[in-house]
């Protein structure tokens, strides 16, 4: 249980980290958004990819990688055009400095 999580967590932020370098421009998101989106991605990837049944293949599966990945340069999308970013420290879209 505490491996799946640990996977779960280093898989996220693996996948949530390269939607982030796909995606051009600069998002306003914290790490820890990166990572939900990331960890989101990988398990709905991996949901995708079982699927389609090639989830479970020798050696690298990088067909579920490419679909997590995907997934997440969509997650990353979708957060920074709702406005999501980092909270109470970073200034969102639409207010202006005082």
């Amino acid at each position: 249980m505490i491996g799946a999580i640990v996977s779960a967590v280093i898989i996220g932020a693996i996948v949530g980290a390269l939607g982030r370098l796909l995606v051009p421009g600069k998002q306003n998101m914290s790490i820890g958004l990166t990572l939900i989106v990331g960890i989101v991605a990988a398990l709905i990837g991996t949901a995708i990819a079982s699927a389609l049944g090639v989830a479970n293949t020798r050696g690298i599966n990088w067909i579920e990688h490419i679909i997590q990945i995907v997934l997440a340069v969509i997650g990353v999308l979708l957060v920074t055009r709702m406005g999501i970013g980092r909270g109470r420290g970073g200034r969102s879209r639409g207010t202006t400095a005082r």
